[in-house]
Formats: C-alpha cells, sequence, structure tokens
C-alpha cells in the first residue's frame, strides 16, 4: 500500500519560544494525518537541517528525527493492510518522542486530519461522520475522496459521488474492493433495473466506482491484474445516447425574437441567460456565475472552465469568446455596474460567500431559468426542452452543421476529451437523417432529368 512518511516543520501556530514543532506526517490515500514530536525548532534552525554541517545541538536533532522517520516506514509497512489505529498502538505510543495527547481514546476509525473544515458540509454529506471501514473498504474510500472534492470546491460532484456511494451501499453494504467482480456489477446492474433506474443514471452510480478503483490501484491497494473488473471482456458500464437535445435554427431564432412580457422581469432575465449562454460558446450556468470583469479582455471572455479547474491529469487551455452585440446587450441589461476587476459581471454570486452557498445559488440560477424557458418553449409550441444544458448543446450543433470542425468545437466548449465533443456531436433530428438519407438516391433525380419527354 503507497503511505509516505516525512518530518514536517509545522509552521501555522507559533509557540511562546518563537519555534515552531516538528511533526511526523504519515499519508495514506493522499490523506495525511500528523504525529507532533518533542522537538521545536524556528524556521532558521528547520533551514540548517539540510546544511551538511549542523552544531552539535542540532546534529542531535537532526539525527533523532532520521531516525524516528526510518522506524515509523517500517513500522508502517509492517501493518497490513495499513490502519492508523494500530499504527498509533504500536508505534506512536511506544515512541517518547512523540506527544501523546491526554485522555485521548483509541479509536479504530479513522478521522483523517487535515487543516479543512467539513463541519458545514455534514448535513448534506452524511458519510463525513459516518463510521467507515478498513482500507480497501469502499466507504473508506468514498470518503476520502469525497473529502478531495469539498476541498477543492466541486460541491457538485461530491454529491454525485454521494449518490453513487448510497446507492451501492443499499444494494451489497459496504463491501472490499475485491469482492466488486464483474458479476457482482453485473448483480446491482439487474438490480437497479428492477427499480426501474435508467441507463443514464446507471452510468452516474458506476462510473465513481471505477474512478475509485483506478486511485486504489494507483495507491497500491489492490492490483489490476487480480481484481480490476471493468473493460475490455469485463464488465461495460451501461451508456445511453440522449437525442435531440440541441434546437434547430428555426426554434433558435423564435426564442431571441419572443417578446416578453414587459412586468415579467424573470422571464426576460431566464430568456437573456439562456441565449447568453448559447452565443458564449454554450458556456454553463456555473462559468456564467462565475466570471469576472478581469476576464473581459479587449472585445473577448477569457477564462477557464470551473469543472476543469481541478481537472488532476490535464492542464487545460483558457477558453476565448468573442463578446459579441447580443452579448453585449445582455450584459448591459444585467450586470453588475460596479465594473471592479474582482468583481462578478453578473450579480448570482456575492463575494466571499462560502463554497456550499455558491453552489445552492448556482443550482437555483439554473433552476429559475429552466423553469422559466420551460414557459417560453410553451408559448412558442416548440415541443422540446431549452434548458441550459440544450443551450450549450445547441451551439455545438448549429457550429458542427455550420462546417466548423471538432477540434475547434472542442476548443470552444473548453473538452479536455474530443470523445466528449464526439458525443455532444452524435445526435441528429430525424429529419436531418432523412434529408442524408434522400441524398443517396439523388442521382435518380438527374436520371429523370436526362430522360427525353
Amino acid at each position: 500500500m503507497s503511505i509516505s512518511i516525512s518530518m514536517i516543520l509545522d509552521t501555522r501556530r507559533i509557540k511562546k519560544s518563537d519555534k515552531y514543532p516538528i511533526k511526523l506526517r504519515v499519508t495514506l490515500l493522499r490523506a495525511p494525518k500528523y504525529y507532533q514530536t518533542i522537538f521545536n525548532l524556528s524556521k532558521d534552525e528547520w533551514a540548517k537541517l539540510s546544511a551538511p554541517r549542523v552544531s552539535g545541538e542540532l546534529q542531535i536533532v537532526r539525527d533523532k528525527l532520521k531516525e524516528i522517520e526510518q522506524k515509523s516506514s517500517i513500522a508502517a509497512r509492517e501493518i497490513i493492510p495499513f490502519e492508523f489505529a494500530e499504527f498509533e498502538e504500536t508505534f506512536i505510543q511506544t515512541v517518547p518522542e512523540f506527544r501523546i495527547r491526554k485522555n485521548k481514546a483509541s479509536s479504530n476509525r479513522q478521522n483523517y486530519l487535515d487543516d479543512f473544515d467539513y463541519t458545514p458540509f455534514h448535513k448534506k454529506f452524511p458519510i463525513l461522520t459516518q463510521e467507515v471501514g478498513k482500507p480497501g473498504m469502499i466507504s473508506r474510500a468514498y470518503l476520502i475522496y469525497i473529502k478531495r472534492l469539498l476541498r477543492q470546491n466541486s460541491i457538485g460532484t461530491a454529491i454525485l459521488y454521494v449518490g453513487s456511494y448510497l446507492s451501492l451501499t443499499k444494494f451489497g453494504g459496504d463491501v472490499p474492493f475485491t469482492k466488486i467482480t464483474v458479476a457482482y456489477l453485473t448483480d446491482y446492474e439487474n438490480w437497479l433495473r428492477d427499480r426501474n433506474i435508467s441507463k443514464t443514471t446507471m452510468g452516474i452510480y458506476i462510473r465513481p466506482l471505477r474512478t475509485l478503483f483506478n486511485e486504489a490501484i494507483e495507491e497500491g491497494i489492490i492490483k489490476r491484474e487480480k481484481c480490476y473488473p471493468f473493460g475490455k471482456r469485463k464488465y461495460r458500464i451501461p451508456t445511453s445516447r440522449n437525442v435531440k437535445k440541441a434546437l434547430d435554427l428555426d426554434e433558435i431564432k423564435k426564442i431571441y425574437y419572443y417578446q416578453c412580457d414587459p412586468k415579467n422581469e424573470s422571464e426576460q432575465r431566464a430568456k437573456d441567460f439562456w441565449l447568453f449562454s448559447y452565443f458564449a460558446n454554450g458556456m454553463n450556468p456555473k462559468d456564467i456565475a462565475l466570471i469576472k470583469y478581469k476576464n473581459i479582455h479587449d472585445d473577448f471572455l477569457v477564462f477557464d472552465r470551473s469543472k476543469t479547474e481541478h481537472h488532476f491529469r490535464s492542464d487545460p487551455k483558457p477558453i476565448s469568446v468573442f463578446i459579441s452585440d447580443e452579448m453585449k446587450e445582455i450584459m448591459e441589461r444585467w450586470a453588475n455596474k460596479d465594473k471592479s476587476p474582482n468583481n462578478y459581471i453578473f450579480p448570482i454570486l456575492e463575494l466571499g460567500v462560502t463554497p456550499l452557498r455558491q453552489y445552492e445559488l448556482i443550482q437555483l440560477f439554473v433552476r429559475s431559468i429552466n423553469d422559466w424557458m420551460d414557459r417560453i418553449v410553451k408559448n412558442l409550441g416548440i415541443t422540446r426542452k431549452a434548458t441550459t444544458y440544450v443551450a450549450r448543446h445547441s451551439f455545438s450543433t448549429v457550429l458542427k452543421r455550420s462546417g466548423a470542425s471538432t477540434e475547434f468545437i472542442q476548443n470552444a466548449l473548453g473538452h479536455t476529451d474530443v470523445k466528449t465533443t464526439e458525443n455532444y456531436l452524435g445526435s441528429f433530428d430525424n429529419d436531418v437523417i432523412k434529408q442524408y438519407a434522400g441524398r443517396l438516391t439523388s442521382f435518380k433525380a438527374e436520371t429523370q432529368q436526362n430522360e427525353p419527354a
């Protein structure tokens, strides 16, 4: 199992002696836990420890710290599977150079101490306060990953992982990764199907589990060749291709020229922000809420997608959106008058709100747009939905049909994987399919024209 051990100078809180405590940091699955030693050093003294030669007193401290670090690494490797509780009991509490807090009951539960305050999330994420299993159990893996997402302010993704965890544990309880085989996942899929769960939702539940399998393999908890159940000739996650997400130009034209009730500000606001998303490279609502005046560079909006800001395995490029006249009109109508560089362009969020409150405000923003757009399309006689998601798909589909390359659309949408863009462009309406099918027999019309009267 991948465990990282090192000595650190904890500079978060200075002692009365103007020195800082030295702690042993033990990291499991990227979640650190700290153990305070009896040694305290200033920043200058800590820096000198790496020098070839140090004073007699510092030499003693350095030698002792190296000894503790070496012994702790050996002790950790001997605990299979590794558990902090056992490590504390068999090593930390037996070494006099560690400060042991009094009246601290030993517990088999992993607390995953770090510097982040999860208290505001306890109500929405009950897994944060529940007992979890040993390393290698899915409950432990979900907890660690959800905490990581919360630290990155990825509230929406964390909620998806909670939904996945609740569904899996409702089916089979908290189980080790080694128990989740192809047969297990097939039974789980059948269990979901018996409950009328769609293929789309199945994918939403199972994809997080696949991610956690990959994390467990990377951390050395399991071996891919022995128990990885996903892939070719193994379990394939159910997928479904939704069709008719995009509106055509005639339908978008109707929305653009739709006359809102002058007394209904909410209707006008929803229409404007839907069109703003469409004109702005299909910008999603969260990015609309987060863009600031400093993102305006001459005639362009330049920003990083919030969805890819914390992407673990990519370096996404900023998105550049030309600010069209239509977008300028919408900004004139709804933008904040205070154009300070760090102020939001639109008054959807307030500076300084908590990540959880930010998530809630964006959800309200999306719900308001979708509800009012539902009324607008019904008034226009349009039978399709016109959600914020449809605005994004409509942008990409209209571009594709106008001759834009998939690569250009990928960059415009801010996709890190071209396959995602291809999925966006994979659905065409029946009338388009019919039109292209007709071209297959276009030679008939030519033949008829050449026949003698």
